[in-house]
């Protein structure tokens, strides 16, 4: 297994010969946010063979981003794929509790997330999490979640280990609202998965205009925050802090 962080919570999974690509942002900006850290390199992105949506806020579910990715299957919960096939995205999967094969021996399925408090009414609300399994390992996708005791219950939806978790870890302004994971939160959370490994995203991207000067402080130190909480939660698992557009080989 291959993963690429391209920043905020888009991440280049390569798996057992699928791409999969999830929450794709891949223009400069996310509407008003810019970002601090350059586009991604088309070439790290390029032909996914799935593409997972955790949920439709703007910095997840970014329109033109999504046009840009020809054919992959586009995969959410099911009120996110009705809504994205009336924007003309006919790729679009729906998702449930169940395991769907996506080639190769890889299959994905939702898990649950807790991210429901800043509901769009032009938009639906579904949030979710997901897994990837292959011959390779088990990668847990949390989404944008707060905690939840279910967690604990990941390796059982997963059918075993969980090898790799991707989690947010903080957002793209000084505070966070509600439903989000704080870098100490997000290490109780990969201490509850059991998880090998474990990569920071949701942090060190995006920005609000005219406060990058003052917003490094905040974006650039949710990852090592996390790292060390960690290594006193969590000392079972490795947290891998990775810059935007690079890569890491889950090891054996």
């Amino acid at each position: 297994m291959r993963i690429t962080w391209l920043g905020h919570s888009s991440v280049v999974l390569d798996i057992d010969g699928i791409r999969v690509l999830t929450d794709p942002l891949l223009r400069p900006h996310a509407g008003l946010l810019r970002r601090l850290a350059p586009r991604p390199d088309p070439t790290s992105w390029s032909r996914p063979d799935v593409v997972l949506l955790s949920h439709l806020h703007h910095d997840h579910a970014e329109l033109r981003s999504l046009r840009m990715l020809g054919g992959a299957a586009l995969m959410s919960a099911p009120a996110n794929v009705a809504w994205l096939r009336r924007r003309k995205l006919m790729h679009a999967v729906p998702l449930g509790d169940g395991w769907t094969a996506v080639g190769s021996g890889v299959q994905i399925r939702q898990v649950p997330a807790e991210h429901h408090s800043r509901p769009m009414p032009h938009r639906p609300n579904d949030a979710n999490g997901h897994l990837v399994r292959g011959p390779s390992g088990i990668v847990w996708i949390a989404g944008d979640t707060g905690l939840y005791p279910e967690m604990a219950a990941i390796p059982a939806m997963a059918g075993g280990p969980v090898d790799v978790a991707l989690v947010p870890v903080w957002g793209w302004g000084p505070r966070l609202s509600a439903g989000h994971l704080t870098p100490e939160s997000a290490a109780r959370a990969v201490a509850m998965s059991g998880a090998r490994f474990a990569l920071p995203v949701h942090w060190g991207t995006l920005h609000p205009p005219f406060v990058t000067h003052f917003a490094r402080s905040w974006l650039e130190q949710p990852g090592h925050r996390f790292a060390a909480a960690v290594a006193g939660q969590a000392p079972g698992c490795t947290a891998v802090v990775l810059a935007p557009g690079q890569s890491w080989v889950v090891p054996a």
